[in-house]
């Protein structure tokens, strides 16, 4: 029976993907992304395109589960755009874990859900396009008590310290080394037992004392330590925590007849944040850098941690003969203290500069001026660290051919401190995006081994200070709109021949950004294709005419747009974790037009004008707030929202509730009454009442 079902789901499989490939020319719709991963009991997908007519229809690939009428998941749609539907899967079941009771509607095992989905759009009997989705869903644990996001319960610390296990920073993880991390299994703890963190960093919040004889090894007890020890239980400990009083302990020294034994020495420059780096001979590493009055000095030290960029104006009046503007890769090979004993030497990259319209002023020629070749244009450091110490420094060093004409030279400077090293690629959040981190693009790269994704940034056009187009874009930063544009000199010769104008342009475009892929979250697996998205490129009409007369060209695609569309998945640590759903990158068109000045006809065909190129970035949230909108009251009142400050008076009366744990419900109950019968005294005894009793010995007078 099982091989039936299996050649059944195969099958089925297969047509699928025959249908997926035969319609993928005809269809005018497309379902973004194509293919989900999902682990919880919600999804949402969206169908782009001419959507009139078109029906979803939802089925389940599974082996125990291969008809379209056994699914446990709903399907619903919403139109939120002219030519965009939203497309939702709702599990229809309970994800609670089965118990000891005979309820039907729960999960038997840890993984509930196993399902294979497929969403077809159809118009009428033909299909349209596919999504697959792959449901791995676990079932839920709830506590037994009730809890409440915004409460904390301190416990009292004489008698239990605050903080048992400092070293457990991760929620839900298990850190390495940390012996006393309840998230930690006894497999991952035989990897580390040996290298615990000690201390009360450690969760050693109650040291051993050290009169106890379990507290001295042979090596370092003293030698009457056996004679005057204590023997006793562990448990029977008076120490009271590191802070406790505010008191600060520190060892005292200890008679001993041994000879004592001489650690080894700490090297002699420990770097810490702020503190000036030092070359083998024991000098300041230096790069010219901007004093506080905008000067530039050329022998200012680099401190640890510490990043800048600088921009050093020269006016030069002849060919430079020495640092920083003349420099050779031996000067720059410095061999730098790494802060832990050991030396690193500065990497050395050379390059050339093409476009001298950042460096140079006025690159113009005149008549007796020589050419100063190898003029150092650009040093740029990298500083790779790791604890209090550095791992690699690399130097890019950007070179060029200057006139040396009485013109103003800037050499640019720049430092930047990246953790761990040389070979390692920075993330944008951890797990899901955080706003302000670079957008990760990547490419396919197939190798013998299998399939890697390598990362290459998104780029929006950078102009230079003229405003023609640098060869370098400006990277997408996740979460921020911009629009960045450059000019392009275009000359009246190439708006003669419109088409191939429009194809250098397009290519213009795509060498912006290669990326053919787009990271769902901020810290992607290169080996994972799961954690990358398809960029949907959307085709120009090929059949636009792309003439329109003498010095006239339409159709140009001078503008392209990157739509991302995100959603935020869940919170770490009081930060929103985004996950991208779908990536679409289009094309717009116009018309550039060479026009000369008085409005008369350009004759000329080597005249040169320049056209805007442009590109632009938006970022889309994907609520997924189901809940009922706020009301008046809730939004101007917010002294009383319990979630938003720190004082609740709608709780005055909770430590008298049974969810109040700090302390006995008797205990709180008595405690209670006593201040109820004080307020209720003092209102007796108090002056209104008093003036009630004088006013009425007076009626009764």
């Amino acid at each position: 029976m099982a091989n039936i079902l299996s050649a059944r789901v195969l099958c089925r499989c297969a047509y699928i993907l025959l249908t997926i490939l035969i319609t993928d020319a005809k269809s005018n719709v497309v379902f973004q992304p194509s293919y989900l991963v999902t682990s919880g009991p919600r999804l949402s997908a969206f169908l782009l395109g001419n959507t009139s007519g078109i029906s979803l229809t939802l089925s389940s690939l599974s082996l125990s589960n291969p008809s379209e009428d056994l699914t446990q998941w709903v399907l619903t749609q919403e139109l939120v755009g002219k030519t965009t539907v939203r497309v939702q899967l709702n599990l229809n079941r309970s994800l609670l874990l089965c118990g000891n009771n005979n309820d039907t509607d729960c999960c038997p095992e840890p993984l509930c859900v196993l399902e294979t989905l497929h969403v077809s759009a159809c118009l009428g009997n033909t299909p349209q396009a596919s999504l697959l989705i792959q449901a791995r869903i676990y079932a839920q644990v709830f506590p037994t008590e009730p809890v409440s996001d915004n409460k904390t319960v301190i416990p009292n610390q004489v008698y239990r310290p605050l903080g048992s296990c400092p070293c457990d920073l991760t929620v839900g993880a298990c850190d390495v080394r940390c012996c006393c991390d309840k998230d930690c299994s006894p497999e991952a703890l035989k990897l580390f037992q040996g290298q615990c963190l000690s201390g009360p960093f450690g969760g050693e919040i109650s040291p051993v004392p050290d009169y106890l004889c379990i507290a001295q090894s042979a090596e370092n007890a003293p030698d009457w330590f056996p004679f005057l020890c204590v023997i006793s239980l562990p448990e029977n400990n008076p120490f009271l925590g590191l802070f406790y009083e505010g008191d600060t302990i520190t060892p005292k020294p200890r008679p001993s007849f041994q000879r004592p034994v001489l650690s080894a020495p700490l090297p002699t420059h420990i770097y810490q944040q702020g503190d000036p780096i030092f070359t083998i001979s024991d000098h300041y590493f230096t790069i010219p850098q901007n004093s506080l009055v905008g000067q530039c000095v050329d022998n200012a030290p680099v401190a640890f941690l510490k990043n800048f960029q600088a921009q050093c104006v020269t006016r030069l009046l002849s060919c430079p003969t020495g640092p920083p503007l003349q420099t050779t890769p031996t000067e720059l090979r410095v061999q730098v203290r790494d802060g832990q004993g050991g030396v690193v030497t500065v990497d050395v990259t050379d390059k050339m500069a093409v476009d001298l319209r950042p460096f140079v002023a006025s690159p113009v020629a005149e008549d007796g001026i020589l050419l100063c070749e190898n003029v150092t244009l650009a040093l740029d450091y990298k500083f790779f660290w790791k604890g209090n110490g550095l791992t690699n420094i690399t130097l890019t060093r950007i070179l060029g051919n200057v006139l040396s004409a009485s013109v103003g030279l800037t050499a640019r400077y720049s430092v930047a401190f990246l953790n761990g090293d040389a070979l390692a690629q920075p993330n944008s959040g951890n797990p899901g995006y955080q706003v302000g981190r670079p957008v990760i693009g990547g490419i396919v790269d197939t190798l013998e081994n299998g399939t890697v994704i390598q990362r290459t940034p998104v780029n929006l056009w950078k102009p230079v200070s003229s405003g023609l187009c640098a060869s370098e874009g400006k990277i997408v930063i996740f979460g921020e709109n911009s629009t960045a544009g450059c000019l392009l000199p275009v000359s009246l010769q190439n708006l003669t021949q419109c088409s191939l104008l429009s194809q250098n342009v397009a290519s213009l475009q795509r060498a912006l950004s290669t990326a053919t892929h787009i990271a769902r979250n901020g810290d992607p697996d290169v080996l994972n294709l799961t954690d990358w998205l398809n960029i949907s490129f959307v085709e120009l009409n090929s059949n636009q005419p792309v003439g329109g007369g003498i010095g006239i060209c339409s159709g140009i695609p001078s503008h392209r747009h990157i739509h991302v569309r995100s959603i935020v998945t869940e919170v770490v640590g009081g930060l929103p974790q985004r996950e991208i759903q779908a990536v679409e990158v289009s094309d717009h068109v116009s018309t550039w037009k060479f026009e000369c000045g008085g409005g008369d006809p350009c004759l000329e065909p080597t005249g040169i004008q320049t056209f805007p190129v442009t590109s632009s970035i938006t970022f889309t949230d994907i609520s997924i707030n189901t809940g009922p909108p706020k009301t008046r009251f809730q939004i101007n009142f917010t002294e009383y929202d319990c979630d938003r400050n720190d004082v609740c008076w709608p709780q005055l009366a909770f430590p008298l509730t049974r969810y109040y744990t700090g302390e006995s419900y008797s205990l709180s109950l008595a405690k209670g009454l006593i201040l109820v019968f004080f307020f209720i005294t003092a209102s007796i005894l108090g002056t209104p009442w008093k003036q009630i009793r004088q006013a009425w010995r007076s009626a009764s007078l």
